[in-house]
């Protein structure tokens, strides 16, 4: 049934271009095929990986023995948000809360979710820096009745009501964009199998589609919208000259966007937008909207690793 829908369900936005004579089922085979040929030709031999450690507190980077290294990675996954409050505020005008709504997502549908990392471990393997962007999206249930407080354009609102009755749309979808700078721990060796945790903290950048029934234009474009924070915990499949991994991540970020009533563009353009309305003290035309974003992260992806000469001499 869940792969039914995905192949007949129709490709999101509608308003942009996005292939229409590809199936979606088309994208997201050739997504994963290509990175299966990126980790399959991390495994190809390389005579680099056979050279001997220099000393022992400038070990080789190896399949067996992780050393001094730097890997860029890739990979697709999919989270679960907690439910949360969505707040939406206008001096004088509007202070809602809608209360604990369940958020959803929609991983493997177009846009995917998806994630970049560069990783760089420091001498002798152990510790190691790593930045991250997550990619992942987040959708309000529209057609969900939840408990509703405070005031809308001046009126009070119902103690419960649907969400459609308020919003054409609510969500993150372009996406709930997380860019983080991590600590690394790389944990006792397995064999080829190389355990890691890590923590970090970041800013994020979503692209926001709100969209409320009272508004004549609806808030579409790309924000800074607070901090963000991330914690993980992943396994590493050594292969020659890359890796196969699987990862575990707590994610936190605190959105509060303003609503604009603009169709942004793209990323430098809209953020050149907000930075100028900061700086010249603008209140934005709808007010202000967010919720608190808790997620769990389960994610699979791969690197390619790159060794100093100096380490493989």
């Amino acid at each position: 049934m869940l792969m039914r829908e995905i192949l007949s369900a129709p490709l999101w936005p509608t308003q942009t271009p996005a292939l229409p004579d590809i199936p979606r089922s088309a994208q997201i085979i050739a997504t994963v095929a290509a990175m299966g040929l990126l980790v399959a030709a991390a495994a190809l031999p390389n005579d680099r990986d056979a050279a001997p450690p220099t000393s022992a507190s400038s070990p080789v980077s190896t399949a067996h023995n992780p050393g001094r290294e730097s890997d860029f990675g890739a990979y697709l996954g999919a989270p679960y948000h907690y439910p949360s409050d969505f707040h939406l505020k206008k001096a004088g005008v509007s202070d809602l809360t809608i209360k604990d709504i369940p958020w959803f997502t929609k991983p493997f549908e177009n846009p995917l979710y998806y994630g970049v990392r560069f990783q760089r471990w420091f001498e002798g393997g152990r510790f190691g820096t790593m930045l991250d962007f997550t990619h992942s999206k987040v959708y309000a249930p529209l057609d969900d009745t939840r408990p509703f407080e405070g005031t809308l354009n001046g009126k009070p609102v119902p103690a419960n009501a649907k969400l459609r009755d308020y919003f054409d749309k609510l969500e993150w979808t372009h996406g709930h964009n997380m860019l983080t700078l991590n600590g690394l721990l790389r944990l006792p060796s397995l064999g080829i199998i190389s355990p890691y945790a890590g923590i970090g903290a970041g800013l994020s950048f979503p692209h926001a589609e709100i969209h409320l029934r009272t508004d004549a234009h609806r808030t579409y474009e790309y924000q800074y919208t607070g901090p963000c924070a991330q914690a993980l915990f992943g396994l590493e499949f050594r292969l020659r000259t890359g890796s196969i991994f699987v990862e575990y991540k707590f994610t936190m970020a605190n959105y509060l966007g303003p609503l604009t009533g603009r169709d942004g563009t793209w990323f430098p353009i809209d953020m050149w937008h907000q930075f100028s309305r900061w700086w010249k003290g603008e209140e934005p035309p709808n007010g202000w909207a967010g919720a608190k974003l808790v997620s769990h992260q389960a994610i699979g992806g791969f690197l390619v690793r790159f060794v100093p000469k100096t380490a493989t001499q």
